[in-house]
């Protein structure tokens, strides 16, 4: 069984000695630091080993940004999960622009977060209606102008499918499959939304409605 490296970031001590507490219980999470800062973090003997992912209270006192505590993590490595009392749907949009793999209120069961942690530190992202609502409201959301053509393709292959999969389901080429891909990304990135790994254009299908938000068990 593989094991995950997973921190929390959260300056309330009681959630984290609770955090570190309930985790214990999953043989495949190891948690590897409960901090109040993503300084903190970064400076800690747990980030001299690669770090799984980042459990981020997006609401600190230390003055920091929820769009720069993210970037900073991720260009460490580590992927980031937002945990939030889901009363600012502005935050949650500065963390789905920023690339989380999704929004867990501070509020859910002990079982979805449990749920959601495990399978966001495999690497898979984490859709919940909270998070949708919020990127739903967002005025700031840019169009990225996408062709039906390129739609059809990002809907493939951010669901899952690899490039020669979605050249036989489109009839295209692989090739033009993979260039499709490409201007998708740069389409994106001009609007100021990139989109550099596959984990980030299923985020980007998501806001857009070219992918259907996952069921709600």
């Amino acid at each position: 069984m593989s094991q995950y490296r997973v921190a929390l970031i959260d300056d309330h001590e009681i959630v984290a000695h609770g955090f570190a507490n309930l985790f214990a219980t999953l043989p495949e999470i190891l948690v590897v630091a409960t901090v109040t800062t993503v300084a903190d973090l970064l400076a800690s003997e747990a980030a001299a080993e690669p770090i799984d992912l980042v459990i981020l209270d997006l609401r600190l006192s230390d003055g920091s940004t929820v769009t720069g505590n993210v970037d900073r993590l991720r260009a460490a490595g580590a992927q980031v999960l937002a945990f939030t009392g889901g009363d600012d749907a502005q935050l949650m949009r500065f963390a789905a622009r920023s690339g989380v793999l999704g929004v867990v209120l501070k509020s859910e069961s002990v079982g979805v977060l449990l749920d959601a942690v495990t399978r966001a530190a495999a690497g898979e992202p984490i859709a919940s209606t909270e998070w949708a609502a919020a990127l739903d409201g967002d005025p700031d959301l840019s169009d990225a102008g996408l062709s039906p053509r390129e739609r059809e393709v990002l809907s493939l292959y951010a669901a899952g499918a690899k490039a020669p999969l979605v050249a036989s389901h489109t009839g295209l080429s692989e090739l033009t499959v993979i260039d499709y891909i490409r201007r998708v990304r740069s389409k994106y990135e001009r609007v100021g939304r990139p989109a550099n790994t596959k984990i980030d254009l299923y985020i980007r299908a998501l806001e857009d409605g070219i992918l259907p938000l996952p069921a709600q068990s």
